[in-house]
């Protein structure tokens, strides 16, 4: 099973559109800093907690990990704490990052760490069988639907998805 380190960005687009679960099929355990769970997502009325449930494994981190996502506040002002803690423990670790977040996903880029997103994670279960081509073209349409508000994610790629999806 692989490791992937998560900020909260991904799991709100999953909320919004209803499939939180979604990600949990495909074959990785998504780690979080147990203070960014706390603060960031217990905060969306238990929706860490249902997080959790799904499998979403809380973390401490080391020494390495804290002194490095110090150093991001100094390279990347523009992160939050919780962001360079997301950097700093995939970077440490050597594992993905989960992210849609622009800032995020380019110092993530800068460190020579590897991003996966919603649109990453969605095409992944597709192509893996994890969902039907149905379930795929729902979950695509919902962040259409809701794109613009509380979803940020660049409105091409998803109209590209959908318009394989009719060939």
């Amino acid at each position: 099973m692989e490791y992937v380190s998560s900020d909260t960005s991904v799991w709100i687009d999953f909320s919004i559109i209803g499939c939180t679960e979604l990600p949990f099929r495909l074959p990785y355990t998504y780690i979080m800093n147990n203070d960014a769970i706390e603060d960031e997502l217990m905060s969306l009325s238990g929706f860490g907690e249902e997080l959790k449930e799904n499998g979403l494994v809380s973390v401490e981190l080391t020494f390495e990990e804290f002194t490095l996502a110090e150093a991001f506040g100094q390279r990347y002002p523009r992160l939050s704490v919780y962001d360079r803690i997301a950097l700093s423990i995939a970077k440490e670790r050597r594992i993905v990052l989960l992210t849609g977040d622009g800032a995020l996903r380019k110092s993530a880029s800068n460190e020579g760490v590897s991003v996966l997103g919603t649109l990453g994670i969605l095409d992944q279960l597709f192509d893996g069988h994890y969902i039907s081509k149905d379930e795929y073209e729902e979950c695509l349409h919902e962040l259409e639907r809701n794109n613009g508000n509380k979803v940020r994610l660049p409105k091409s790629e998803i109209t590209t998805r959908l318009q394989g999806l009719m060939k």
